[in-house]
């Protein structure tokens, strides 16, 4: 409970919450449990204000295409009401993972031992000697 009241970087804080909720009507959830909230009001530039509270770390990647474009008034209605159409060669949407764990390591990466198989195009230094 403490990290809810002091802590913004793991989710949101209380005082957020209640703010958001104060203010702004519910629009939706996507598929990792992040909500999304518009203002009831319209902001000094005449537009309603939108919001994002992430489930977990507050990590930007992880919002999906549909919810990014709504978030940007690329599009004026939420995917809830007016969902993308998906291609055949589309694929879902995956949070950046660069940084933890789960992060892509190519063969010989640093972490993977610094090992790889020489290549006939590698690099071989100058030297005024040859």
């Amino acid at each position: 409970m403490l990290d809810k009241i002091f802590t913004w970087w793991s989710g949101w804080t209380v005082n957020t919450l209640f703010d958001v909720k104060r203010r702004s009507d519910f629009i939706g959830e996507d598929d990792y449990g992040n909500r999304y909230f518009e203002d009831r009001k319209p902001s000094y530039e005449g537009r309603h204000r939108r919001y994002v509270l992430y489930k977990g770390l507050a990590e930007p990647s992880k919002v999906p295409a549909d919810w990014h474009g709504w978030l940007h008034y690329t599009y004026d209605e939420p995917p809830t009401k007016a969902p993308l159409a998906r291609k055949s060669f589309e694929t879902d949407h995956t949070p950046n993972l660069t940084g933890t764990i789960y992060a892509y390591r190519p063969k010989g990466s640093l972490v993977n031992g610094g090992q790889r198989r020489e290549a006939d195009s590698d690099y071989e230094a100058w030297s005024p000697d040859a």
